[in-house]
């Protein structure tokens, strides 16, 4: 044969060994969950490809078999083409050359381009693969038997769903995290939020007991009607003298029902029998667990409670939403009670009396949550006192400033990270 024609069927066994080599990596690279949305969508290439990687050792198995018939075939050529151009010295001369052209065309350069472009590789690919797997079948069985028996001395079962193919938690969480540009910041945030939730508690989202505004039978008819008409909420805690002893949750739509035949109609028996019935939360509950018994029992507000059954707090489902969403309401007008205010100098001024999860979240930091709830509780959990002072501490890498102090708590004190 001709050394111009045994050059050229060369040529033609590297760009061979290119196919395989590219289409190869191509499989292994496909976005496992977009090519299954795209076989769903009926992507007839993406339903080929589902296909031949359903058992991918039997698809490895025809490519590598294919590629290595190919790059032997091609060594063989060469040398004896070599050995016919140069005597003994061809053997060398063809090991040095075939080993550069492999090396460069028929496997870096397509594999990089496979790894870049997956989709556009395997694909057109499949076309050819999925027919050359039937082929090959027999050949593919029996060297398929003899790795998957060596697989399995090591304790590998070529056949079972591997677990790379599920997501933990965390991982999702990264995929959500680099989705960049497509995914709008606004729900790329509450995606993440809603992975975060099996993180927190009722206990870190709920108004705590000193923050509660209720009702007390005990107080008059005047007090409550008061109460009742300066309210901005739509649900009240009703109790009698103390919230441990909670009657039950009052609806203003409810009151308003009462009022209707005027303030007089206004009292204890009448205010209880319009009642809905107290729903408990234990404090340790998880977010997500809330949510599903809100849902079920058609919930919009609990009363949380300890291991002891005292009363800590209330949540509400606009809290539970407010953790995925972001807060419901808003104002055009600045508030007066901000819970974290910006200063100069990287300094916040932050109230006692906020949770360490909003603080995290607003500011973008990693203040300790394994612990106190709140910023006072943190502050004099490492002071381990209650300060008589204005003095200073590091909290990890945060250095504060305690600004005000009551008889019980801090009321207010600045952070900033240190050195910032």
């Amino acid at each position: 044969m001709p050394p111009g024609l045994l050059f050229a069927l060369i040529g033609l066994l590297i760009v061979i060994s290119a196919f395989f080599s590219s289409s190869e990596t191509s499989m292994m690279a496909l976005n496992r969950y977009r090519l299954r949305h795209q076989a769903k969508s009926g992507h007839r290439g993406a339903m080929r490809a589902v296909d031949m990687l359903s058992r991918p050792d039997k698809l490895i198995g025809a490519i590598l078999i294919g590629n290595n018939l190919v790059n032997i075939l091609a060594t063989s050529i060469t040398t004896a083409l070599f050995m016919r151009l140069y005597g003994e010295a061809g053997v060398a001369y063809a090991t040095v050359a075939l080993t550069f052209v492999v090396l460069i065309f028929a496997e870096v350069t397509p594999k990089t381009i496979a790894a870049l472009h997956p989709e556009k590789i395997a694909f057109p690919a499949s076309v050819i693969l999925r027919p050359l797997m039937w082929l090959m079948a027999p050949f593919v069985w029996f060297v398929g038997s003899i790795s998957n028996g060596l697989a399995r001395l090591v304790g590998v079962e070529a056949g079972k769903e591997s677990e790379a193919e599920h997501l933990a938690p965390e991982e999702l969480r990264t995929v959500v995290f680099e989705s960049g540009a497509l995914l709008p910041t606004k729900h790329k945030g509450m995606l993440l939020n809603v992975l975060d939730l099996d993180q927190a508690t009722v206990e870190d989202i709920m108004i705590p007991r000193n923050e509660v505004i209720g009702i007390d039978l005990d107080s008059s008819a005047e007090q409550i009607l008061k109460q009742l008409s300066e309210s901005s909420y739509t649900r009240l805690p009703v109790y009698r003298g103390d919230i441990n002893q909670v009657v039950g949750i009052l609806h203003l739509r409810r009151a308003a029902q009462i009022l209707r035949d005027g303030p007089e109609s206004l009292t204890a028996e009448t205010l209880k029998s319009h009642l809905d019935e107290t729903y408990f939360v234990p404090e340790a509950t998880p977010l997500p667990t809330l949510l599903m018994n809100f849902q079920q029992k058609k919930r919009r507000m609990g009363l949380v409670v300890d291991e002891y059954g005292e009363v800590m707090g209330i949540v509400t489902l606009e809290d539970l939403l407010e953790e995925i969403v972001g807060d419901f309401t808003a104002s055009s007008v600045p508030s007066d009670d901000e819970e974290i205010v910006e200063q100069e100098g990287g300094w916040y001024l932050v109230d006692g009396g906020t949770s360490i999860r909003e603080i995290n979240r607003t500011l973008h930091w990693e203040l300790p949550t394994d612990g106190p709830k709140t910023f006072n509780g943190l502050i004099m959990e490492h002071l381990e006192s209650i300060p008589e002072g204005n003095i200073s501490l590091y909290i990890q890498n945060y250095l504060i400033e305690i600004v005000e102090v009551s008889d019980k708590m801090i009321t207010s004190a600045r952070i900033r990270k240190a050195g910032g």
